[in-house]
């Protein structure tokens, strides 16, 4: 990857997004940041210039809505500039039981981990197979390893990353475009809370597993996974994988799942 690279990081606003677009600014790159939360990406973005020589893009737009991926492909056309390198890392989740769970919460899930995700793939990709030349980062999770109760859907959705993201790689690689998986466990970031539930006590921090990401990526990896224990966990039968699941977001879970 050249310093001048234009980096583009979906979901930048908090969280492991947030830790990348640090990094990338660290080396140079120029950014352009994607979230919902206007006034955070003008706040990172202002700190990275102050703080770098990155030149950084904002655009505030919701992945959850239908067309979101197109209209911020044309936004970035508008900028004038192109993206070398594509972080698809929005996401979202939530904690309860399937049959309990408005369906609408699952329809925005899989809009944004999948539907978006996808598009936001293809349209890039397409470009960048024109220069022969590109990244590709897509965000899934230890929990694409194995199903989810609890978190059945965002488990699912998880999983269509990684087979996603591994399908492309081989595809991609004629064109000189790398595609890497980043599969972090429990991590401290504001995706527990908005799930409904409170952090794993050994989730890790966000930096970290950023700083393993931007590692994975530069190296050419087909999959990161942060942590030695995310790299045991996904080693283990599914199964057992299940019941810890199972067990740690019942106890987690900020809601009470008990029933009498």
């Amino acid at each position: 990857m050249d310093n001048i690279d234009t980096v583009l990081i979906t979901g930048a606003s908090s969280g492991i997004g947030l830790e990348l677009a640090r990094i990338f600014a660290s080396h140079k790159h120029n950014l352009i940041l994607v979230s919902r939360n206007a006034h955070k990406l003008k706040e990172l973005a202002y700190e990275l210039e102050e703080e770098h020589e990155s030149k950084v893009h904002i655009i505030s737009h919701d992945l959850s809505k239908p067309e979101a991926s197109k209209q911020i492909f044309h936004k970035v056309a508008e900028l004038g500039v192109q993206v070398d390198i594509l972080i698809n890392n929005a996401g979202g989740g939530y904690v309860g039981f399937f049959h309990e769970t408005d369906a609408h919460k699952d329809l925005e899930i899989m809009q944004v981990n999948m539907i978006a995700l996808t598009e936001m793939t293809k349209i890039f990709s397409r470009e960048m197979i024109k220069r022969r030349k590109g990244s590709i980062l897509n965000v899934a999770s230890t929990g694409a390893f194995s199903p989810g109760p609890f978190t059945a859907v965002y488990y699912a959705s998880k999983a269509y990353v990684l087979s996603l993201s591994e399908a492309l790689r081989i595809e991609l690689r004629q064109y000189n475009i790398n595609v890497t998986t980043l599969c972090p466990g429990a991590t401290r970031t504001n995706f527990a809370k908005n799930a409904g539930k409170k952090d794993m006590p050994n989730a890790m921090d966000a930096k970290a597993v950023a700083r393993a990401a931007y590692n994975g990526l530069i190296n050419n990896k087909k999959i990161v996974v942060p942590g030695v224990e995310n790299k045991i966990l996904i080693k283990l039968p599914k199964k057992l994988v299940s019941e810890i699941n199972f067990r740690n977001q019942k106890r987690l879970s900020l809601n009470a799942y008990e029933r009498k």
